[in-house]
């Protein structure tokens, strides 16, 4: 499984989100883009987690990221979570884990994606991230600024 780091470009993806609509990393160069890996929908901590980044981060999106949820669920399942929890970003479906797998964030065992949380510049490089277990939630409060 790949590792990645602060600092270095990050790995690229095509997934599709909740409408089914392709979404590719590579091409949303221009923006700051946050990719919050979670390990499923609709679980206590994910729904804690992803509620909180909707709550809490307005001013991400107001700066202009370009925000994301991740996860192994399928797009059917992110749109009803996304409907549910009234979530304000997009939700992308890594069925295979392939998008986690190059993020150093799969976890085999579990079939699903750890917790992990990546701020990509405007020019695609990693320049925040913090990879929690399963179990440990994030603190998001010091994402804001690494979003210019």
């Amino acid at each position: 499984m790949a590792s990645v780091s602060v600092g270095q470009e990050a790995p690229d993806f095509t997934l599709v989100n909740e409408a089914n609509e392709k979404v590719t990393l590579s091409e949303l160069r221009g923006n700051t883009v946050v990719l919050v890996f979670y390990p499923f929908a609709f679980s206590g901590l994910c729904t804690t987690e992803m509620c909180s980044v909707r709550d809490n981060y307005d001013n991400w999106i107001a700066k202009g990221a370009k925000v994301f949820g991740i996860s192994r669920d399928s797009r059917f399942v992110q749109a009803a979570f996304k409907k549910q929890e009234n979530l304000n970003y997009s939700l992308l479906a890594d069925t295979k884990g392939s998008a986690a797998m190059k993020y150093g964030v799969w976890n085999e065992a579990a079939a699903a994606a750890e917790r992990a949380t990546f701020v990509i510049d405007r020019d695609g490089k990693i320049v925040y991230l913090v990879h929690n277990g399963f179990s440990e939630g994030r603190d998001h409060s010091v994402i804001e600024e690494y979003i210019k």
